[in-house]
Formats: structure tokens, sequence, C-alpha cells
């Protein structure tokens, strides 16, 4: 991956994005984002199968806006959805 480091950097930069690396000894960092993928799959791409790249996208997109920020209650949040959250803070 090293070998890739430099292009990725730029096309991130190119398109103003933050991209989220571990820290160095921090095994933690990203668990918030891995447990989102976790929910992820078993909740709606677990036996699913999908014909293209835009079903995919539609479902994924569907997914995140209509339910995990809107009505899906996060432990980490208070059980209180997403949405709720920010309102709050």
């Amino acid at each position: 991956m090293e070998y890739r480091a430099h292009k990725t950097q730029a096309l991130l930069n190119h398109h103003r994005v933050r991209h989220s690396m571990n820290r160095p000894g921090q095994c933690t960092d990203n668990a918030e984002v891995e447990s989102f993928f976790k929910t992820l799959k078993g909740e709606l791409l677990h036996a699913t199968s999908f014909m293209t790249l835009r079903q995919l996208r539609k479902h994924i997109r569907g997914y995140i806006d209509g339910y995990y920020n809107s009505h899906r209650l996060h432990s980490g949040l208070g059980y209180r959805t997403p949405i709720e959250f920010e309102e709050i803070n």
C-alpha cells in the first residue's frame, strides 16, 4: 500500500476528503467505523445480492439516510439516533 500513499493523499486532497487513519499504537481509532460496517453488512447486505453497482449504492444510501441516521438507536449516543444527537449537541 505504501507505494500508492502519495497518489491516494493527492486524490483525497483534490476532493477535500479528510481521511481517517490509526495513530501508531492506537488499535481502537477505527472501532466506530468497523462497528458501522459490521452493522451495515448484518442489517442490509447479508444474504442480499445486487445486480449493479448503482443498485448497491441506492440501497446503501437509503439505509443510511432512511434508517441508520434517523431511526436506529445507537448505544454510543445514549440510545438516540445520530440526528437526535446532533440536534442536542
